[in-house]
């Protein structure tokens, strides 16, 4: 597990405008947050070495490139050992569809989120990946038929 930081107001102010937009210069990052240029730019590298800033990354339109389909898909193992967990685990990170993917309690082993050009796509990943791995023995999807929220940003608090 990771270490846990206590985050001041000023990491919090920064952290929000990054998530908000992180294109924005060191100028106009420290400007949205109430500070000067080069205390901004400290904390910023900071965050980054804490690891709290994991990366810095472009969130794309996901229809305006073709990939309209989307399924969460619960996966149950059929034998659920830490063995089988690990591979399937690095079988996932091999997988471009699989957006997000969680190892989850309750009658199921992982929750994953599958996005694809359709969902003829989306079937073959199915069939051809998830269905014919000897690990997997049972996936229920459920097709996404509008996004209502879709947001990568956390809801930072203030102490």
């Amino acid at each position: 597990m990771s270490e846990k930081y206590l985050l001041d107001p000023s990491d919090i102010r920064v952290l929000r405008v990054l998530q908000k937009d992180a294109s924005l210069s060191i100028a106009e990052i420290a400007k949205e947050a109430g500070m000067s240029q080069t205390p901004c730019w400290r904390r910023i590298k900071k965050l980054k070495e804490q690891g709290i800033i994991r990366q810095i990354t472009a969130i794309i339109d996901r229809e305006s490139v073709g990939l309209g389909f989307v399924a969460y898909s619960f996966v149950k193992l059929t034998v659920p050992s830490r063995e089988n967990m690990e591979i399937f685990d690095r079988l996932i990170h091999s997988w471009p569809e699989v957006v997000t993917c969680e190892r989850i309690t309750g009658a199921v082993d992982y929750l994953i989120k599958v996005v694809t050009d359709d969902i003829k796509t989306y079937d073959n990943f199915l069939r051809l990946k998830l269905l014919d791995n000897t690990l997997v023995s049972d996936v229920q999807s459920r097709i996404v038929v509008n996004t209502v929220k879709d947001t990568v940003a956390l809801p930072l608090r203030e102490n």
